[in-house]
């Protein structure tokens, strides 16, 4: 029987970053992954071999903002273990249908010329609400670094420049008041205050809702940052898709003795005694861990379908309960779709520059458009009548992931995963069905050639994954890539539960991590990062105190008295 210090549930991109922090502390470390590949949502495939060979495609993940706010590229050396990050500028394209469209550069400034053409107001005011989200980023962000409930941490996250902007944010008792309401707004409440035009309304809540949430939602302005973040730090691909970044872990991971076995889907959590002991594997064979398990995967899986009842309710016996009563998935899911192209979809009537392409381009005709495709969902009904759709062209960046001259196109459509009306049928139960899903894809090249007419003609072969088959693929709870929603009483202590909110739980040596721990989805290696250091912390506590505490002072003296480190 193998034995290893440390069994991880799961090989995707946090499993693998707390992997290879864990390595460097010098633990030995299995990843027991259930594909054949490593990587969960984070993998670039040619999956469609034979109808588009060479056509590689990101079958999940693809915009990387998040990642840029942590340490982790920088602390792993990610780019010695080929890692290379391509920039976007434009960063976000959006054409309305009459004729006016939003295009977002890099640049503030830059962004504000393209705004003026259309409202000065607007323009004036996107520079301040810019100004205003980032400094908010840069407030938030040291919390996105650090174990929730780790104040030592959380403390050594800011510097000088992060201090400034939260007494910004803060200052007078009236300024902390207006600020905690704005933190309670929702999205469309802020774009309502600020701006004037539809053209600019429109993208933002698009992206804001990219958080799984109508822009209607209460609670979730924050979602105003998903565009200050592609001002700065800004929106970045690996080379050759985001698979790249999975290939960089696996190579960092392997370099440092750790072992990745695929094709090894994980059946039970073994628990002797209040503690995790090891995992058995589909056909029965089983690993010992010394030290501990962390599971990369979501909550409710863990501890309702991988662990005997009679072991979690020996450590809590309301954990199951709240495990599957208290966790909230609205039943927002995304289809996927991935097409060959023969050329790149061309937006004639916008003025098409090929660079327009380069970031994301999303499909928001107005904030109602948005909120309305969000809404139906959570009412399990398909919003295919009008689509709003995020679609990116990820050869005009990065021409090596399609053959010379032809073009890869990358759809998200949020849909419900239970359709109403439906339930036990078609896949896993959900009502979708080939036929279904295809139907619905359809809509969405209808959609896009309303403003790209070309691209009907263009297509080679595609690939289309219902919110069902894409739950199953990940293993992600009713197909929920964030594994549970990213709301306000979902997120930083209340991450996935407050009394599993730290990555620790009720059973000794049994740890989370992955997208539905602090701070939540989306490619960062955040989650990874910050499970491996309480791990750490539980098997030498007083000297890891130690050496935080020391850092945190460090921290703050640099960057007050301008010290060189």
């Amino acid at each position: 029987m193998s034995q290893y210090d440390v069994i991880i549930i799961g090989a995707g991109h946090n499993g693998l970053v707390c992997a290879a922090y864990l390595l460097k502390a010098g633990k030995s470390v299995l990843l027991l992954e259930k594909r054949s590949i490593p990587g969960g949502a984070a993998t670039t495939e040619e999956s469609l071999p034979e109808e588009a060979p060479g056509f590689k495609f990101n079958l999940c993940a693809i915009d990387h903002e998040f990642i840029h706010l942590g340490p982790v590229v920088e602390e792993l050396e990610l780019k010695k273990y080929g890692l290379d990050y391509l920039y976007c500028d434009p960063v976000l394209f959006c054409p309305q249908p009459d004729g006016k469209y939003f295009l977002g550069h890099k640049s503030v400034d830059k962004t504000c010329e393209e705004i003026a053409r259309y409202s000065e107001r607007d323009a004036q005011k996107y520079g301040e609400f810019i100004h205003y989200w980032q400094r908010v980023l840069n407030a938030i962000a040291p919390i996105f670094n650090a174990p929730p409930k780790s104040i030592i941490d959380i403390t050594g996250n800011y510097n000088f420049d992060k201090i400034k902007d939260l007494l910004s944010l803060l200052g007078t008792p009236d300024k902390i008041l207006d600020f905690a309401r704005t933190m309670l707004s929702s999205p469309q409440d802020m774009l309502e205050e600020w701006f004037d035009t539809e053209v600019v309304k429109a993208p933002l809540a698009r992206l804001a809702a990219e958080m799984s949430i109508p822009p209607s939602q209460k609670g979730m302005s924050v979602g105003a940052i998903m565009m200050a973040m592609r001002h700065n730090p800004g929106m970045a691909r690996p080379r050759g898709g985001t698979g790249a970044l999975t290939q960089a872990l696996v190579n960092r991971v392997t370099s440092l003795g750790g072992e990745i076995l695929c094709d090894r889907g994980v059946e039970r959590i073994l628990v002797d005694n209040n503690r995790a002991v090891g995992v058995r594997v589909d056909g029965g064979q089983e690993y010992r861990a010394k030290e501990g398990v962390i599971s990369n995967i979501d909550a409710k899986r863990v501890f309702l379908d991988l662990i005997n009842p009679g072991d979690v309710d020996s450590s809590d016996p309301n954990l199951r309960d709240r495990v599957d009563r208290r966790i909230v998935n609205n039943n927002e899911s995304i289809l996927k779709l991935d097409c060959a192209l023969s050329e790149m979809p061309r937006f004639e009537a916008y003025n098409h520059q090929d660079e327009y392409l380069i970031g994301s381009v999303v499909i928001a005709d107005s904030v109602h458009h948005v909120e309305e495709s969000h809404s139906l969902c959570q009412l399990g009904r398909i919003p295919d009548e009008n689509p709003s759709i995020y679609a990116v062209v990820p050869t005009v960046l990065d021409p090596s992931m399609a053959p010379e001259g032809k073009h890869t196109l990358w759809v998200e459509f949020f849909a419900p995963y239970q359709i109403h009306g439906a339930e036990g049928t078609g896949q896993n139960g959900t009502g979708w069905t080939d036929e279904l899903k295809n139907k619905v894809a359809d809509r969405l090249i209808d959609k896009l050639s309303d403003y790209a007419p070309n691209l009907k003609n263009s297509i080679i072969a595609r690939r289309v994954e219902s919110p069902a088959e894409l739950g199953a693929r990940l293993g992600s709870y009713k197909g929920n890539h964030y594994h549970i929603d990213m709301t306000l009483d979902q997120m930083i202590f209340f991450r996935p539960l407050p009394e599993i909110a730290n990555y620790k739980t009720p059973i000794d040596g049994l740890f989370l991590t992955g997208a539905g721990t602090h701070p939540g989805g989306s490619i960062s290696g955040m989650p990874g990062r910050n499970c491996a250091r309480v791990f750490l912390f539980q098997q030498q506590p007083m000297s890891q105190t130690l050496k935080d505490a020391t850092n945190s002072v460090k921290s703050m003296a640099n960057s007050v008295f301008n010290l060189s480190s």
